[in-house]
C-alpha cells in the first residue's frame, strides 16, 4: 500500500522524502520491523520510541512517523512529523488494514468490572445463534475457534486493526471487545467504527495511571462521546455514573437495571450455587450464574443482543445455555463438603460483589473464608479498602501475595492490614506464600463452608521481579482438596 494512502487521514506538520513509496507493514516495536515497514515512534509511559528510530531503519523501515525529527536524517527514508503519534497511529493502522471495523458489527464494553464477562458472553451467545464472531478480551482473543493469546485487555491500535482485519477475512459478522480506560485514553481505539457500546459500572481502579477518579471516569465517558448516531449505547442505570457516561452521547441510548425503571429490567426469583432463576423483561429464564452483579452483566448482554436485532425469546433461550467465564465465580466442590470459589475480583467493589453473591446463596448456613491480596506497582490506595471489604463480609481472612511484580509481598500485605481495625484483625492472618495461604484456608474449612480465592481468576501465573512463574489458583486448590 502506498504511504500517501496510509497517511491521508492525518495532518502532518512536516514531511521529508517521498510519500509514493510502498509500505509493507506498520509497527511501533523496532524489533519487529522488516523491509518496507513504517515505524511509528511512540512516547510510552516507560520508553520513548524516538530512541529506536535508527534501529528501525537498520531493520529495514523505509518510513518513520514521529513527533520529533532525529538528528541524523537518512537519505531514502521518508519522515512524517505529527503533533501526536498516539493520535495518528490508530488512523494510520485503520487505513492500512482496510478499515475492518466498518465491515463488522463491532460492540465495545467498558467499565471497571464485568467487561470480560459481558464481551465473552456476547461472543458465545452469537456463536450459538449461528454467527461467525471475534472476541478481544483480557483472557484471550478469538477469531472464531482460533485462540490468540492476549497480553493486554485492549491491544495497541496496530495489533487491534490487524486482528479485526483477520476477523473480516475469516468471515466474521460480529466482534465484541473490552475497551479498557488505558486504551481509550491512549487512543488505541481511535478510528474504529462501533455498532454499539456498553457500560457496566465504575469504581476505583487504575489510579496509578489516571491519577484521579475523575480522569478515570472521563476516559470511560469519552468512549461514549465518540459513538456515532448510528450506534446504540447501553448504560447501567443502577450505577451512579451510568447516566454521566451518556450525557454527551449521540447514539441511541438505552438503560438496564435490577432496581428501577429501565429499558431492560430483571430480578432474581431463586438463587443456588448452580445458578439462578430470573425474570427478564417479564420472561422467566434459568441461568448458570450467581450474584446480583451477574444479573446486571446478563442484562447488558440481553440488551445488546436485542439492539443488534435478535428476538428476546431467542436471546433468553441462548442465555440459558451460557456458562461463566473462566476465573469468574468458578466453584470447586471438595470431597469434604466445602466449596472453593476462584474469582478475578481485584478491586474493593468486585470483592464486595462476589462476597454478596456468596452470602445470597449461603443464607447464613456456612462460614466464608476469604483469601486475597493486591497487585504490586499498582494503585496502593485500594489495598486497605480491599482488606476492609474482605473482613467485613468474611468469618476468616487470609491476606496473601497476588502479583507482587517489583514490590516486596510483605510490604503490600502490610498496606492491606493497615486498613483493618482491632476487631477485624482478630479474624485475619497473613501468609505471604499464596500456595500456603490456600492450603491453610482448606484446612480451616468445614462442610458447608465457602472459600473465596480472589484476585487472579483466570491467570495461571504469579509475576515476581519481572518473571512470570506458573501458578493457577484452581490447580492449587484442587491439589489441596485431595
Amino acid at each position: 500500500m502506498k504511504l500517501n494512502d496510509i497517511i491521508k487521514n492525518i495532518k502532518p506538520g512536516h514531511i521529508i522524502g517521498s510519500t509514493e513509496i510502498d509500505v509493507t507493514g506498520i509497527n511501533i516495536d523496532s524489533r519487529r520491523i522488516t523491509q518496507g515497514h513504517l515505524f511509528v515512534a511512540m512516547r510510552g509511559t516507560q520508553v520513548d520510541g524516538h530512541q529506536f528510530i535508527a534501529k528501525a531503519i537498520e531493520q529495514g523501515a523505509n518510513s518513520i512517523l514521529c513527533e520529533t525529527l532525529p538528528q541524523d536524517i537518512v537519505e531514502g527514508v521518508t519522515y512524517i512529523v505529527v503533533p501526536s503519534s498516539e493520535d495518528a497511529v490508530s488512523k494510520v493502522a485503520t487505513l492500512f488494514y482496510g478499515n475492518p471495523s466498518k465491515k463488522l458489527k463491532l460492540v465495545g464494553v467498558t467499565g471497571t468490572n464485568g467487561k470480560t464477562t459481558i464481551a465473552t458472553l456476547l461472543y458465545n451467545m452469537f456463536r450459538k445463534m449461528g454467527h461467525k464472531c471475534g472476541l478481544l478480551s483480557t483472557v484471550c482473543n478469538y477469531i472464531e475457534d482460533e485462540a490468540i493469546p492476549a497480553s493486554h485487555t485492549t491491544p495497541d491500535a496496530i495489533e487491534l486493526n490487524k486482528l479485526l482485519n483477520a476477523m473480516v477475512e475469516a468471515g466474521c459478522e460480529y466482534a465484541f471487545m473490552e475497551c479498557s480506560s488505558h486504551a481509550i485514553a491512549q487512543k488505541r481505539i481511535g478510528g474504529l467504527t462501533f455498532a454499539g457500546g456498553l457500560f457496566s459500572n465504575l469504581t476505583r481502579d487504575h489510579l496509578d495511571y489516571h491519577q484521579t477518579f475523575e480522569n478515570y471516569r472521563d476516559a470511560k465517558k469519552s468512549f461514549f462521546d465518540s459513538l456515532p448516531k448510528s450506534a446504540f449505547a447501553i448504560t447501567n442505570a443502577d450505577d451512579k455514573n451510568g447516566m454521566v457516561m451518556v450525557q454527551n452521547c449521540k447514539a441511541n441510548i438505552k438503560t438496564y437495571s435490577t432496581k428501577k425503571m429501565a429499558d431492560f429490567k430483571a430480578h432474581i426469583i431463586e438463587c443456588h450455587f448452580e445458578g439462578m432463576y430470573l425474570e427478564i423483561d417479564q420472561h422467566e429464564v434459568g441461568v448458570q450464574f450467581i450474584g446480583k452483579f451477574n444479573v446486571s452483566n446478563l442484562l447488558a448482554v440481553y440488551g445488546a443482543a436485542v439492539m443488534l436485532g435478535k428476538q428476546p425469546a431467542d436471546v433468553l433461550l441462548a442465555m440459558s445455555t451460557l456458562r461463566s467465564v473462566s476465573g469468574r465465580l468458578d466453584p470447586i466442590t471438595s470431597p469434604q463438603g466445602y466449596t472453593a470459589i476462584v474469582d478475578y475480583a481485584h478491586t474493593p467493589d468486585a470483592l464486595e460483589n462476589v462476597l454478596n453473591a456468596i452470602h445470597e446463596v449461603l443464607e447464613g448456613k456456612g462460614k466464608v473464608i476469604t483469601v486475597c491480596g493486591a497487585g504490586g506497582n499498582r494503585d496502593k490506595g485500594k489495598r486497605p479498602l480491599m482488606a476492609q471489604e474482605a473482613a467485613k463480609q468474611s468469618d476468616r481472612v487470609i491476606i496473601t501475595s497476588d502479583n507482587p511484580r517489583f514490590e516486596e509481598p510483605q510490604d503490600i500485605i502490610n498496606d492491606m492490614l493497615a486498613g483493618l481495625d482491632q476487631e477485624q484483625m482478630k479474624k485475619t492472618i497473613s501468609i505471604a506464600d499464596r500456595r500456603e495461604a490456600i492450603r491453610t484456608a482448606c484446612m480451616m474449612a468445614e462442610k458447608g463452608d465457602v472459600i473465596l480465592i480472589a484476585g487472579k481468576g483466570h491467570e495461571d501465573y504469579q509475576e515476581i521481579k519481572g518473571v512470570k512463574h506458573h501458578f493457577d489458583d484452581k490447580e492449587v486448590v484442587r491439589e489441596m482438596m485431595q
